[in-house]
């Protein structure tokens, strides 16, 4: 048995996000915009996908925003390693204008699609299959009615889905990455059918312009009064 369907959301903004900081595995919360952003699309998450389980990445903006998920669904929240971000080494933290002035070359190839060479970083390969583990574990303890709401990381989601679509995460990268608190859908397929999953719906998020998702509403940016 398994969950008929997977919904991976991705976490809201955090400081790194902002200031276009690559992430990786650096334990940051989300921000005041994340915050809003968690709470707004799970609201809109909870209206359109009854979940059965939540699972999320232990990095802090991940089980933050799962955290608004559960409390708008009355469901408590696993927390799987596995399911955090890809690992980028030397590379997290910085911007891609510090990454391009201390490894041009490196840089460059990581822009066109190939691996981070000497960076430390994980491969999309292990990613994708530590991703597809977790997911296949946690929707395989579940009915073929249920729903599993995994909450993650943008390049870790990515992969997953690849993976999960029988391409190879290696070297396919035709699938976008989300945005803060978007999400996506994966369907079972039939019987004996392949791939497993098939992508039915991809970077959904709450009912608001691009813009004010990505920097907020300005009652978050004006000061209290005293």
């Amino acid at each position: 048995m398994s969950a008929r369907t997977v919904v991976f959301l991705r976490h809201g903004r955090t400081e790194y996000n902002a200031a276009m900081r690559l992430q990786g595995q650096v334990d940051i919360p989300l921000d005041a915009v994340g915050h809003w952003q968690a709470e707004q699309g799970a609201r809109s998450l909870a209206a359109a996908h009854a979940a059965t389980v939540v699972v999320a990445s232990d990095l802090t903006r991940a089980a933050e925003t799962a955290g608004y998920y559960g409390k708008a669904t009355g469901l408590s929240v696993a927390l799987d390693e596995r399911l955090r971000e890809r690992g980028f080494g030397e590379w997290e933290g910085m911007t891609g204008e510090e990454l391009a002035e201390r490894w041009p070359d490196e840089y460059a190839a990581w822009r066109r699609g190939e691996e981070p060479a000497r960076a430390g970083a994980e491969s999309r390969a292990d990613v994708a299959a530590r991703m597809v583990e977790a997911v296949t574990e946690h929707a395989g303890a579940l009915d073929e009615k249920d729903t599993l709401v995994v909450v993650s990381h943008g390049a870790a989601i990515t992969l997953a889905i690849t993976a999960l679509l029988g391409l190879d995460p290696s070297t396919w990268r035709g699938i976008s990455g989300l945005n803060n608190v978007h999400w996506s859908q994966l369907q079972r397929s039939g019987a004996n059918a392949h791939p497993a999953w098939r992508l039915v719906a991809h970077n959904v998020g709450a009912d608001f312009s691009l813009d004010e998702w990505a920097s907020g509403p300005d009652w978050i940016f004006q000061p209290t009064s005293a």
